[in-house]
């Protein structure tokens, strides 16, 4: 036991891993605090990406565009948001950029991408800001959000930061509900710019009140000895990392290569429904008001499966949640497509909700993986590394999935997009924890 820098004892565990146990103050205010601070801006700044399929149509009615073009923009916007997670948890995790100021100007980059397309007619405009300045702008408020939730409950990483990361999702709700609804060519920049206010004043103004605990930081009256009894059935269904990896030596092993890719076509389906789903609605002639509910249950149940999707693997294992998730969301693929031959609501509003159940829930349990598998010292910058995947994602799920919509219609592209979710659920059967000896078989409860 060692007295740490910042007070407090210094104890390690069977593992290496080190706890800063400390109860000052200023430490239970920031636990207490970190959640809710956390909450609005990431609601806030979901709207750039769940928001975007229901302002669709109103950017194609005012600005001309075609739907090829509006989803481009949605999928370089998706490069910038998921390519930001890395270089910002690099530099966080060795003090070199303050957490407020991460904070503060992602809420003036996350506003002038929201402005940009309001108020720029011009395809270059639109490109460089709400993709690109809006996309960094949501990369820096997520990455922070997660990670400092992260830090301030290291006992419950999963089922806390789920809770903020689905708000990304499903806060988006009211704002898709009413550009559904409301939204057009002729208000469109009025209601934009309106958003644009709301989003620097509730990510600014959050920002200015988040704060990290020391490095390794546990709150002392939770003894991780005996914590880590009291978890000893989650322990068997998801054991710690055989060793603490750097993200260089993650690179090398083969358990990151397979999530990346099942991020990455997981990724590619589930921003493929959200993107699409409004214009897809009206492609069928499904009225106005079972096309707003069928985009406000996607994106509530979206965020709302994630909290869900950890409790269960907390008590079955990561792995085969996981795959329970991806084939959930391969069925979601099949009943939009019989949806397509229908202008009836009901199946509809049933897919949606299908495709928000198995859409959302795979993201946090690959944050909960990159720990087990990786070690929880680099797990912020490791867990950055997987959710990249979610750049070129988009790219295939968005950009390419609309010029794919044009050639050949959302059935064939829905058939496509199930038989993707199902090999990303086939891939989880080769998720095993690196270090292990090749002696154990596969089947292994530490596998």
């Amino acid at each position: 036991m060692a007295r740490g820098e910042h007070g407090g004892r210094v104890v390690h565990d069977c593992y290496g891993r080190r706890y800063l146990l400390r109860n000052t103050r200023s430490d239970i205010a920031g636990r207490e605090s970190a959640t809710w601070l956390a909450w609005p801006p990431m609601a806030a700044v979901g709207v750039l990406q769940y928001g975007y399929g229901a302002a669709a149509p109103a950017l194609m009615e005012r600005n001309g565009w075609s739907l090829v073009t509006v989803f481009w923009l949605l999928a370089a916007w998706t490069v910038c948001q998921a390519g930001v997670g890395f270089p910002v948890a690099f530099l966080r995790e060795r003090g070199w950029i303050g957490l407020r100021t991460v904070m503060l100007s992602g809420a003036v980059l996350c506003a002038a991408g929201v402005l940009a397309l309001a108020r720029s007619p011009g395809l270059l405009g639109a490109l460089l800001g709400y993709s690109v300045l809006g996309g960094v702008g949501a990369g820096l408020v997520y990455a922070a959000c997660s990670s400092t939730v992260a830090k301030w409950h290291p006992e419950r990483v999963a089922s806390q930061v789920s809770v903020v990361t689905g708000a990304f999702a499903y806060g988006t709700v009211p704002f898709a509900l009413a550009a559904v609804v409301r939204l057009d060519g002729t208000n469109l920049e009025h209601a934009l710019t309106v958003t644009a206010v709301l989003m620097v004043l509730i990510v600014g103004g959050f920002g200015l009140f988040f704060r990290d605990p020391p490095q390794g930081w546990w709150p002392e009256w939770l003894d991780p000895g005996q914590w880590a009894l009291a978890h000893a059935p989650g322990r068997r269904a998801n054991p710690p990392a055989i060793r603490q990896y750097t993200p260089p030596k993650a690179l090398h092993t083969a358990a990151l290569a397979v999530m990346y890719l099942i991020l990455l076509a997981a990724g590619a389906v589930s921003l493929f429904d959200a993107a699409f789903l409004v214009v897809f609605g009206l492609s069928t002639g499904t009225t106005v008001g079972f096309i707003a509910l069928a985009a406000g249950l996607l994106v509530g149940v979206n965020g709302a499966s994630r909290a869900v999707a950890v409790r269960i693997s907390d008590r079955i294992g990561r792995g085969r949640t996981l795959k329970l998730v991806l084939l959930l969301q391969a069925v979601a693929q099949l009943a939009l497509a019989l949806a397509a031959g229908t202008s009836s609501g009901g199946p509809l509003v049933v897919a949606a909700v299908l495709a928000g159940l198995g859409g959302g829930g795979f993201y946090p349990l690959f944050a909960s993986l990159a720990r087990d598998y990786f070690g929880d010292r680099r797990a912020l910058e490791v867990h950055a590394v997987v959710y990249s995947a979610k750049a070129l994602g988009g790219v295939i799920g968005v950009g390419l999935a609309a010029m794919a919509v044009m050639a050949w219609g959302f059935t064939v592209v829905f058939v496509i997009a199930a038989a993707v979710a199902l090999a990303s659920a086939a891939a989880t059967s080769a998720l095993h924890r690196p270090g292990l000896p090749n002696t154990l078989p596969a089947g292994s409860p530490a596998a």
